[in-house]
């Protein structure tokens, strides 16, 4: 199976000489097409930085990222907005939707500059409301909508490119529990079936345990891996219970 993302030996210091820290230290990490893989640790321990220098947003003090083989680092600002375009989707929290536009206008808003005609892009938008069950509220706002289906939208419009990697930060988080499961559902038949690669930083273990491995960072490093194989989801959500247990922090946000 292919590589869709290396990370090599990332480090993240922040601050300047005297009173420096360290963020990120020696990590190297790497996903597979089709993977669904978590990122866990207690609250400062470093998920965020990894998630954003991943994203182009920040960039390492030190090492390399590949994405489909190529360098992400030391991009021109174009090049590396257009990267960022063609080759990532992005789910958050807080959904980022405009409320000005429609469910199906938000989810075409990556494709703005496609240069794709109207029965594509119709194609497109039923294509992948259809895999998170949405095609009933398209010409809705969201602001008609509810938190469920408005992460819904926000995951839809992050694969509606096609893109070679989606990094979802804490997309349950703001989630019920029915929402919450719905959204995990669909993002694990998105791994499983269409072979989407997710990386999703979480603090819930329940979250996590849709995963098929989940990455534990502590003080920067990584910490220890868990891989969930072919024992069931339940077995899988205890055993990350355990580790975040012995690693301290995440566990009242996870039960």
């Amino acid at each position: 199976m292919s590589t869709i993302l290396q990370a090599i030996q990332l480090k993240k210091i922040y601050g300047a000489k005297g009173n420096l820290f360290t963020a990120l230290e020696e990590i190297d990490l790497e996903v597979s097409k089709g993977e669904f893989v978590g990122i866990m640790g207690p609250s400062g321990a470093g998920k965020s930085t990894l998630l954003n220098i991943l994203a182009t947003i920040d960039q390492p003090t030190s090492g390399d990222i590949f994405i489909d083989g190529e360098s992400i680092l030391n991009m021109q600002e174009d090049a590396e907005s257009s990267f960022r375009r063609d080759k990532l989707g992005f789910i958050f929290q807080d959904y980022n939707l405009l409320d000005s536009l429609t469910v199906k206008e938000n989810i075409l808003l990556p494709l703005a500059l496609a240069k794709l005609n109207i029965n594509d892009l119709e194609s497109r938008v039923q294509q992948v409301t259809g895999k998170f069950g949405i095609q009933s509220i398209l010409e809705k706002y969201p602001y008609q909508i509810s938190g469920g289906q408005k992460q819904r939208t926000a995951a839809a419009r992050a694969i509606v490119t096609n893109p070679s990697l989606v990094l979802a930060d804490e997309p349950t988080g703001a989630l019920d529990s029915k929402s919450a499961t719905d959204l995990l559902e669909a993002l694990r038949e998105l791994s499983e079936q269409d072979e989407a690669t997710i990386l999703m930083v979480t603090h819930d273990a329940f979250a996590a345990s849709y995963c098929k491995r989940v990455l534990f960072i502590k003080d920067g490093k990584l910490f220890t891996e868990l891989v969930r194989g072919k024992g069931s989801r339940k077995e899988f959500f205890n055993k990350i219970l355990d580790v975040l247990s012995a690693i301290g922090g995440g566990i009242r946000d996870s039960i």
